[in-house]
């Protein structure tokens, strides 16, 4: 696996919005590809514009695979694929790799990790962030927790839908780094939320505002990406409150197991879940900004 110029047998469980374009650029690639989704249909979608198989579970997706990715909701959902009763872990061969790109805690990371090192199968946790549009596009960015012969064998695949990607240390490693992410997306949305109300309350141009000061310190991805729909009041934009709050949990969980102090992400985590009361859980995360236009 370590030379991927032949193709390698690949299975890829979840085909939603982000993994359904991820196996698509693994089957452009040259790959051979087998696709599992809850929903067979969306397996149907997705030959439909992709060369490869479709399997009706788990289990007999990763049959025989070299490499097996995954892309689901949560935990739960990720040990039902895993380990479950028609899981993947159940027909894996010896030395094949099991590729976790969902968003879960470490902890689910580091057992599921165990429990494939008793079958002699690799495993890696790789968290991705870019969004549905970074899905599409081909240019995520995926923080990996693996050994270093692991994550060697993967380099390459992962390339095929990434543009940053980097082993972070053992497994549990990914799922961390995910959630330092979420952190800094949390400040920076509330931030820039305040921002532009204060700016509009002010009597201000608020675009024009951004224009300039986009050009300095206070530039950052939501500016530049957010700034303009936020003002437009438009919030269909990919990463969805919902999701995010599901994040969130993951990370006010884990900082109070590891006594991290984070009271900044702990009250977004509270404003995110008035946006959700207020009927906008499928909004974009910028939709923040929804809470101080209605003050």
């Amino acid at each position: 696996m370590s030379n991927q110029e032949h193709s390698l047998n690949i299975a890829f469980i979840g085909l939603g919005v982000m993994g359904f374009p991820m196996a698509g650029f693994l089957a452009n690639a040259g790959h051979k590809v087998t696709v599992y989704n809850r929903t067979e249909s969306k397996s149907d979608l997705w030959l439909a514009e992709y060369k490869g198989d479709k399997a009706l579970t788990p289990e007999d997706a990763a049959k025989g695979k070299d490499v097996v990715f995954a892309c689901v909701g949560n935990d739960n959902d990720l040990r039902e694929v895993t380990i479950g009763d028609e899981g993947a872990f159940k027909s894996m061969k010896t030395g094949s790799i099991f590729v976790d790109h969902t968003t879960t805690s470490a902890a689910v990371a580091q057992e599921l990790s165990e429990i494939a090192k008793s079958k002699n199968i690799g495993y890696a946790d790789a968290p991705v962030s870019g969004g549905q549009a970074g899905a599409q596009s081909g240019s995520l960015t995926v923080m990996v927790g693996a050994d270093p012969d692991t994550y060697q064998k993967i380099e390459t695949l992962i390339r095929c839908y990434a543009k940053m990607q980097k082993r972070l240390g053992p497994v549990g490693s990914g799922q961390m780094a995910k959630m330092v992410n979420q952190i800094c997306i949390a400040g920076v949305v509330q931030g820039l939320s305040e921002a532009l109300h204060f700016a509009k309350q002010n009597g201000l141009d608020a675009e024009a505002v951004v224009e300039v000061i986009s050009k300095g310190a206070a530039q950052s991805w939501q500016m530049d990406n957010r700034a303009s729909t936020m003002l437009d009041n438009q919030f269909d934009f990919g990463f969805a409150v919902d999701w995010m709050r599901k994040d969130l949990g993951i990370v006010l969980d884990q900082a109070r197991v590891s006594n991290a102090h984070l009271p900044l992400t702990a009250l977004v985590d509270q404003f995110y879940s008035q946006v959700q009361a207020n009927g906008g859980g499928r909004f974009d995360t910028s939709s923040l900004i929804t809470l101080l236009e209605k003050k």
